[in-house]
């Protein structure tokens, strides 16, 4: 933990879910969090406060990252409160299905500016002002190994971020930082369960040979392996976490 006391993470879509373990689970670790969101500010501002009351420390962003000069800004906020930044997890993004023919082009639109140009948007600002040593986590989706019908959309632009994952560590040679993209299967989250009869929740829960659908928890632990010091011989990969299911 004491090695990690004195580096500032960014975490990108952090209010709630996924991304709300991810942070939760880095304060655990040892690292000052920096609570990215765009429109949940009550659910960031608890999250924080939540961390402090367990010792961590915490700092709540709002930024759409699909605005360049908001996650400018962002980085500029945490900089100025803790002095730079080490770490990026790209945890924001949208999930929205359609059959690729009936996908209009606010569908399209949406998911290249969030999930692709907001990703690169941070990307290019955390290339430019990581500190050496530095760690990057994009987010990727098991979906563009299963290529299931309706994803096709939101799998391209996943498919996108992978690609970006791996040349980016290697345009960052020589500067000790390591990116990797981490990509999920069915998580349980609100924004999964949202929806879908409990059928349909355990037909997919079972479509791994772990039989259960993943947790933020299970997903936030990746992240914690590639962001800590275990995790630094890990780069340019993508890490599947999904139980198995491909």
């Amino acid at each position: 933990m004491s090695s990690n006391s004195n580096k500032v993470a960014i975490v990108a879509g952090a209010s709630r879910g996924i991304g709300a373990a991810i942070a939760e689970r880095l304060a655990e670790d040892g690292f000052t969090v920096v609570i990215n969101y765009s429109g949940s500010e009550v659910a960031a501002e608890e999250l924080a406060r939540k961390i402090e009351e367990k010792g961590g420390r915490a700092l709540t962003a709002k930024a759409d990252v699909s605005d360049v000069e908001a996650v400018r800004r962002m980085f500029d906020a945490a900089e100025t409160a803790f002095g730079g930044v080490d770490i990026l997890v790209n945890n924001a993004g949208i999930m929205q299905l359609a059959k690729i023919a009936d996908a209009d082009d606010a569908h399209f639109d949406r998911h290249i500016a969030i999930n692709l140009k907001g990703t690169f948007n941070t990307l290019r600002e955390a290339g430019k002002r990581l500190r050496d040593g530095g760690r990057i986590v994009n987010f990727s989706t098991s979906i563009v190994g299963l290529k299931l019908e309706t994803y096709g959309v939101y799998a391209a632009t996943k498919a996108a971020v992978e690609l970006l994952s791996g040349i980016m560590a290697k345009e960052l040679r020589g500067r000790s930082i390591t990116v990797n993209a981490v990509a999920p299967g069915p998580t349980a989250t609100d924004l999964f369960l949202k929806g879908k009869s409990d059928e349909l929740i355990d037909r997919m829960a079972k479509m791994n040979p772990l039989e259960r659908l993943g947790t933020p928890q299970d997903i936030a632990a990746a992240v914690s392996f590639l962001v800590g010091p275990d995790g630094g011989w890990i780069n340019g990969q993508t890490l599947r976490a999904n139980g198995g299911m491909i």
